[in-house]
């Protein structure tokens, strides 16, 4: 499971997951995502909580535990459902595995240090939008009478997307569109939603 944020690469990642994912006797199935770790609601995670959930995955490995989520109440229910359903969990960086008790207790530390630095990260940019505001700075948003224009890029992102069986909400959310935006350019009328 490979996460970043829309603006990071995976690159780093991936060396030491194809190492891991070669000494192992069943073929990896990798699942990717190009959102932040705040929310457990992404596309890659979703699609491998569906293969875990009807039993096509039988163990999850993460290059680093921040890369699943940075929240300690997501991770934590998360990493509980995986053992209750018996698949195992490694988590490279970190050296553990959910299969020993020292791996479940580093897991719950690590779980909260996560949502600590979170925590941590959010307080240090209000602090600064705050000071930004306090000098009369602004940023941000539209100017009146722009318009998102679709570009070819994000049209071929938005195929791409949907022929991998994303959901429109998920690919709008990724290329920064509307639903609306979507489906037109999906070439289908807004049903519904």
């Amino acid at each position: 499971m490979l996460s970043s944020t829309k603006g990071q690469e995976t690159h780093s990642q991936e060396p030491d997951l194809q190492t891991w994912a070669k000494a192992q006797p069943d073929e990896a199935i990798w699942f990717r995502d190009r959102f932040t770790g705040t929310t457990m609601d992404r596309p890659g995670l979703d699609k491998l909580l569906a293969d875990v959930r009807s039993g096509k995955i039988s163990k999850v490995c993460v290059w680093r535990l921040d890369r699943l989520g940075r929240t300690a109440k997501g991770l934590l229910t998360l990493l509980d459902e995986l053992q209750v359903l018996g698949v195992g969990f490694v988590s490279l960086r970190e050296g553990f595995d959910l299969s020993t008790p020292a791996g479940r207790l580093m897991a719950g530390v690590l779980a909260s240090v996560a949502a600590y630095e979170t925590e941590v990260r959010k307080e240090r940019q209000l602090a600064g939008i705050a000071k930004a505001k306090a000098d009369g700075k602004t940023w941000g948003g539209r100017k009146t009478g722009t318009r998102v224009k679709l570009t070819t890029e994000k049209e071929v992102a938005i195929r791409q997307l949907h022929d991998q069986g994303y959901s429109i909400a998920s690919i709008a959310r990724t290329v920064g569109l509307t639903r609306k935006t979507i489906y037109r350019a999906l070439g289908r009328e807004l049903v519904g939603n």
